[in-house]
């Protein structure tokens, strides 16, 4: 027990150093340097054909988008 506990106040030790750090440099925290668009992938899966639960996910989307413009009331 004694372990987890000194585990515990090292990684609480680290964290706070780290929020500590970005306060004094005043930064912004922000994302990657690109993510997939940087390799010249465009979409989450590049596959040419989606597979069959992609396909269902993307027609039930697509069917919740028609109802809802459809009942609209403005």
């Amino acid at each position: 027990m004694l372990y987890f506990f000194i585990t515990l106040g090292v990684f609480a030790l680290v964290i706070a150093a780290m929020a500590i750090g970005y306060i004094v440099q005043r930064k912004t925290i922000s994302g990657s340097c690109g993510g997939l668009g940087s390799i010249g992938v465009e979409k989450a899966c590049d596959c040419p054909d989606p597979c069959d639960n992609r396909k269902k996910k993307m027609a039930k989307e697509e069917a919740r988008r028609k109802m809802l413009e459809e009942n609209r009331i403005i």
